[in-house]
């Protein structure tokens, strides 16, 4: 997939701290969130844990399968985590450039 054909998503995935965990990953596996997401087409960029938070997902995803992202959250994710969808562009470069510039000029 090239990079002009998909847009990065970020997803929270924030804990529903009424829950233990034990409770969330059996939602978790009632739903069958990790075979469901993320939906196939749709590649993980990056997947961290914020302690105290809950999980920050990164997907690559083409514009056409953005739909089946949100659906896989709403039919898997909904009842563990809340959830916020964040588009995502990668600005290190433009930092690195912009770093760069600035060192020529001194």
């Amino acid at each position: 997939m090239a990079a002009d054909d998909a847009i990065l998503l970020t997803i929270f995935l924030r804990h529903d701290q009424s829950k233990t965990l034990d409770q969330i990953n059996e939602e978790l596996k009632r739903t069958g969130f990790r075979e469901k997401f993320p939906p196939p087409g749709v590649e993980i960029v990056s997947w961290y844990v914020m302690m105290g938070i809950g999980q920050v997902v990164t997907l690559r995803v083409p514009p056409d399968k953005l739909r089946d992202v949100n659906l896989a959250i709403e039919r898997t994710a909904w009842g563990a985590f809340r959830t916020e969808f964040y588009p995502t562009y990668d600005f290190r470069p433009i930092h690195e450039g912009l770093k760069a510039s600035t060192r020529e000029r001194v």
